[in-house]
């Protein structure tokens, strides 16, 4: 078998890993950056409880290793406690899930950060006509503040895709089938290196694509400014 030919009969086994690592970048990255916005609030917030919670979960999710995170969230948590145990028999949809609920965790904690900026970059005194307006702080927050802050976030939070987009490969160490995990198992059976050359490719296609639709994204919404 000549080597195009090989690279063509490689192409459905890497096309369905890459299908893997798009659906859990895109999950995880949207339930992270919704989850970010009431980290944020949290570490802005006055009560020092939730100041305190909200910035401690931060510091711990920046200050590890996401491979970490994923053999903790994957392989220990189930051995502290059964409740953490995901009760569905699909091996490949278990694995998914703990590697969403982990990804999702990361991606919280730095967009947090991202989020917070964006929100203190708005005028203070949009926030004070605000409140005079008889808007709570909530009301404020919801309606004033965080939608004119969204815009400003399009591309921190499309870096971060990215660098998600690049970090799901980790999945591939607890044998969930994505780009890489489907290049190693290729390159395990066939002996050939070659593989990489495709997989690296797709990973620059896809790459390419999320990035166009973010630059797009952010020309849209910059007129506003």
């Amino acid at each position: 078998m000549g080597t195009l030919q090989k690279i063509i009969s490689w192409i459905p086994a890497l096309l369905g890993g890459a299908r893997i690592t798009i659906a859990l970048t895109i999950t995880s990255v949207t339930a992270g950056v919704f989850l970010s916005i009431f980290l944020a609030l949290g570490k802005m917030s006055r009560r020092v409880i939730i100041n305190k919670l909200c910035s401690a979960y931060i510091f711990f999710f920046r200050g590890t290793p996401l491979l970490m995170q994923l053999y903790f969230i994957y392989y220990a948590l189930p051995l502290i406690s059964p409740v953490f145990l995901i009760p569905i028999r699909n091996q490949e949809l278990n694995r998914f899930i703990y590697a969403f609920i982990a990804y999702s965790l990361n991606v919280a904690a730095y967009s947090a950060e991202i989020v917070r900026a964006a929100i203190q970059s708005i005028d203070k005194g949009q926030f004070e006509a605000s409140r005079a307006l008889g808007l709570s702080y909530a009301q404020t927050m919801r309606l004033v503040i965080i939608p004119q802050s969204i815009r400003r976030l399009i591309p921190p939070v499309g870096n971060e895709f990215i660098m998600i987009l690049k970090d799901a490969s980790l999945v591939s160490m607890i044998a969930l089938i994505d780009i890489t995990k489907a290049t190693r198992n290729i390159e395990g059976s066939t002996r050939s290196a070659l593989v990489y050359i495709p997989a690296m490719i797709l990973y620059l296609i896809i790459t390419w694509v999320f990035s166009f639709i973010f630059h797009k994204l952010e020309k849209k919404y910059s007129v506003y400014e």
